[in-house]
């Protein structure tokens, strides 16, 4: 038996540790570590709860919007605040689009590599590639001649020792299976996929004046000033820009992204049976076309709430956010009523404490503390979160619009919904998503050109934005299903300036450490049973932890032991 270490995970966001004990080839044990630390929720002491969302939405870059939107929630949720329907709306649109976007990038970007070969795409007859991209989807540049020169610019790339992207890689790795003609396939949409998110983005800088981090939120509503005939304004000549981008994102979704997904998914069967990890799933629920109830998440929505438990599809419970706590005992924090304290968000303390071992290390020390990540927890229960859990519930619950998606999905496939718990399970759960919400934007697009054509221009309730109206105290939650799951922000009020903050994020759910009761999070679990062709090249970890999408970013947000900056920068 051995510990193999792999550190930094990357084609991630931030910084992820992961070691695993490895018997007879296989994963027998492991534990994840987020080995970055941050400020972000003690920064927000103080402030105007106004400003709140401009700076949380700062967690993350890549994440971007999501965290804005749920902190306009929260403070709505604390202050009474519903914003009109049309900011609702170009927040959902914003959302979805920000889904799309982020979804395609992981997909080709990050994991594909996980599967797909590049060097052997260099051995490909690019007419066989050809064939085989016109069988299964009608993607227009499907031809021969574009394969070849995609095939001529990777061979420039070699030659040249420009690799970029692909240099480092675990190429020629045994537990590599495409052919080389589907690798090249993969490879040229890894391509187009570059050119597809720079068009795409360009909804949010309509909508939001940029990307990453739009500006157009504000407690109450939004800023984007509405007029069907003004130039200045979002009108009918942006609503059509978008329209057409929204197309083409659709377009490319449905004829590269999930024909691919499935074409690379075809080829590694036994990876649905790789991977599962706690079968316990969680969701807030969202894009719901009505306001966030009052401390509650957003049910009935295009995305449903609910939990499941130990994979039971049949038996999808209601969400209680009373339930939502985190444990610190195997983080690099001190609680102060004690370490295995579990406590409300509400009541959260985000300050470290804790003076013994930190990184630079040998091992971690997994007896004691050794991440900081703290442990969230549902009821007490570890519970997955993301496009998996997102999925699995609507698929429990038999919504009209993902179930026919995952039975023809598991039928071309040819296995059972029980291959939904695995890593390609939940690869396949992105993409899957990604098609709903894409289709998703478009009915938002249409909702909102309806709603302005009533002659409804309302986007914020500036009269809601008094101080002097809030009462003393206020406590408030928002709820958002962001790309990689269920997403929390928990805001305290006091005299107008906020008490407490916390967020709770997806990653924090799912690369947290154990908890007092000594259950695994969700990666730690996911790895258990991996096989390893290769333990010095670890390549089957990497296809687990990237499923999962991680953003270490948004999940680590504390300060030194003494509360101070860790670095200061000045300029001369």
């Amino acid at each position: 038996m051995s510990r193999i270490v792999v550190d930094p995970i990357t084609r991630i966001e931030g910084h992820l540790r992961i070691e695993a004990q490895v018997e007879n080839g296989v994963v027998a044990d492991a534990w994840s570590s987020a080995t970055m630390w941050r400020g972000l929720e003690q920064i927000l002491l103080g402030r105007d709860p106004r400003d709140a969302w401009y700076f949380a939405q700062r967690i993350c870059g890549v994440c971007t919007t999501v965290h804005a939107l749920a902190s306009v929630r929260a403070v709505e949720d604390a202050l009474g605040i519903t914003p009109p329907r049309n900011a609702r709306l170009l927040r959902d649109l914003i959302a979805a689009t920000q889904y799309v976007h982020d979804h395609v990038v992981h997909f080709y970007h990050l994991h594909a590599l996980d599967w797909v070969d590049v060097t052997s795409a260099l051995k490909a007859d690019p007419k066989k590639a050809a064939a085989v991209a016109q069988s299964i989807s009608d993607y227009p540049l499907s031809t021969a001649g574009h394969f070849t020169a995609v095939q001529n610019r990777l061979a420039a790339f070699v030659k040249g020792g420009r690799l970029g992207p692909f240099a480092s890689g675990y190429w020629g790795h045994p537990a590599y299976r495409l052919s080389p003609e589907v690798n090249l396939i993969a490879t040229s949409h890894y391509l187009d996929a570059l050119d597809f998110q720079r068009e795409y983005v360009k909804i949010h800088a309509i909508l939001g004046g940029k990307n990453p981090h739009p500006q157009s939120y504000v407690v109450g509503g939004m800023t984007t000033p509405l007029d069907p005939s003004s130039p200045n304004a979002l009108g009918d000549d942006a609503l059509m820009q978008i329209r057409g981008l929204l197309q083409q994102g659709l377009d490319f979704v449905k004829q590269a992204y999930l024909p691919d997904l499935l074409a690379i998914a075809g080829a590694y069967p036994e990876w649905t049976t790789i991977g599962g990890g706690l079968t316990n799933f969680l969701s807030f629920g969202d894009f719901n076309a009505g306001p966030q109830p009052h401390h509650g998440p957003i049910t009935d929505g295009v995305l449903p709430s609910g939990l499941v438990r130990d994979g039971n599809l049949t038996a999808v419970e209601k969400i209680d956010p009373t339930k939502i706590t985190e444990e610190a005992t195997h983080a690099w924090f001190t609680y102060s009523a004690g370490d295995g304290t579990a406590l409300s968000p509400f009541d959260g303390e985000s300050t470290a404490s804790y003076t013994g071992p930190k990184p630079p290390y040998d091992h971690l020390d997994v007896e004691a503390k050794y991440s900081w990540l703290k442990s969230p927890r549902y009821d007490g229960l570890p519970v997955e979160v993301g496009p998996l859990a997102r999925v699995a519930i609507a698929y429990g619950r038999r919504d009209e619009r993902f179930t026919p998606l995952v039975d023809s999905s598991l039928k071309a496939l040819g296995v059972g919904p029980q291959a939904l718990f695995s890593t390609l399970g939940r690869t396949l759960a992105r993409g899957l998503e990604t098609v709903v919400l894409a289709e998703h934007a478009v009915t938002l697009l249409d909702a909102l050109r309806d709603n302005i054509g009533t002659g409804d221009l309302r986007i914020a309730d500036s009269e809601l934005f008094d101080p002097s109206t809030w009462p003393r105290s206020a406590r408030g939650v928002g709820f958002h299903e962001a790309p990689r799951g269920g997403l929390s922000h928990w805001i305290v009020i006091g005299d107008e300036k906020i008490e407490n903050y916390q967020a709770v994020v997806p990653t924090t759910w799912n690369a947290g450490p154990r908890d007092a009761a000594g259950h695994r999070g969700a990666y730690e679990a996911a790895l258990v049973g991996t096989p390893l062709a290769d333990p010095k090249r670890p390549l089957e970890i990497l296809r687990t932890v990237h499923s999962f999408d991680p953003c270490m970013a948004c999940a680590a947000h504390v300060l030194d032991a003494d509360g101070q900056p860790v670095v200061e920068v000045r300029v001369q």
